[in-house]
């Protein structure tokens, strides 16, 4: 668990309370990104939540749709996730500052995909066999709707730019972070919650914009003004609100995919040149990429049985059987799938 206390760095200020260092500066936008990470983090584990599945009915009546072929392309499936989180977890082996700056290049897309293919997994134990990431995307977005993730992961966003109802996050609306001008670590429930519905409304700003840039650029998508019949410069609130619908929810879902900046955009120097806690980042990905894991794996060994998804890990490469994937087996998925139902105590503190 994390510090209740821990805090940002801080920069000189002056009178204006702008930072007089350029290089603090310059790390803003990484700054901002880490906080993200760090409340999405924070709130996992205030939450403390991943044992609740048990009894969520969704989870009890959760059924799989495997055949021998399906099987195989699911456990290639989490063989794709395991080894992106197995390696997102060695990087800090290396306890070198400099090193950890230039890893972001390798650890953001990794924390990413690891996810994506939990996710993929996910939904191939139900039949749904889709590699389209924004197909990915609205189906994971209506299983958060639907209930079938833990409040630690369950809220989202959604609405036309300018309205959005940000949905699950209950202590938000008492935080602004907008006003939030110190740049600190969220400390609180609160922060942490105003800090993810910020997270949640930026990522979906840029989907909407994303999309609407997309459908204008194309001059036969393009919508037009009735009376002049030139390409719109603007859209009126109708044509958000059809924007909105064709993008769906945003969920965590969409917070892990703005990992996808890696190396093949500029914008990843931001981060390997700026002064943030590069230690405290990968700790937060680690530590989401393995909840998030853990939910999806939760469901597929309960589709499969927990007999079937033993025998699944003891054919993994031996330095995934004898990690993090072995260790989840037996301190979360067993004890939620064979666990008394009635005594969860014990299991509640293992998975913190």
């Amino acid at each position: 668990m994390h510090s209740q206390d821990a805090q940002a760095p801080l920069a000189p200020t002056s009178a204006g309370n702008l930072p007089l260092d350029d290089n603090w500066r310059k790390s803003i936008p990484a700054q901002v990104f880490l906080n993200h990470f760090f409340a999405m983090d924070y709130h996992i584990h205030h939450q403390n939540d991943l044992f609740d599945i048990a009894k969520f009915p969704v989870f009890q009546q959760f059924y799989g749709q495997v055949t021998d072929e399906s099987r195989k392309a699911l456990e290639k499936l989490l063989l794709n996730s395991w080894s992106a989180e197995y390696a997102l977890r060695i990087t800090p082996v290396v306890n070198d500052e400099q090193y950890l700056q230039s890893s972001l290049h390798w650890t953001f897309p990794q924390a990413y995909y690891s996810a994506l293919f939990s996710a993929r997994a996910f939904l191939a134990v139900q039949g749904i066999n889709v590699s389209n990431e924004e197909l990915i995307r609205k189906r994971i977005g209506n299983a958060v709707v639907r209930g079938y993730y833990p409040a630690s992961i369950g809220y989202y966003a959604l609405g036309p730019i300018n309205s959005y109802r940000i949905q699950r996050l209950p202590m938000s609306k008492r935080f602004s972070v907008a006003s939030k001008t110190d740049l600190l670590l969220p400390s609180r429930a609160a922060s942490a919650q105003a800090e993810l519905a910020q997270f949640l409304k930026t990522t979906r700003d840029q989907r909407v914009k994303a999309l609407r840039n997309a459908i204008q650029t194309n001059p036969k998508t393009a919508l037009r003004s009735p009376k002049t019949g030139e390409i719109l410069q603007k859209f009126s609130v109708e044509q958000y609100k059809q924007l909105a619908k064709q993008i769906g929810y945003t969920t965590y879902f969409d917070m892990l995919s703005r990992l996808r900046i890696s190396s093949t955009n500029r914008e990843i120097e931001r981060f390997v040149d700026s002064e943030i806690d590069v230690k405290l980042f990968h700790q937060s990905l680690v530590s989401i990429v393995a909840h998030v894991n853990s939910v999806h794996e939760a469901y597929i060994a309960k589709a499969l049985g927990i007999q079937a998804y033993r025998q699944l890990v003891a054919k993994l490469p031996s330095y995934l059987q004898e990690s993090f994937v072995r260790e989840r087996m037996n301190t979360v998925i067993v004890p939620m799938l064979e666990g008394p139902q009635t005594d969860q105590e014990p299991y509640l503190q293992m998975a913190a």
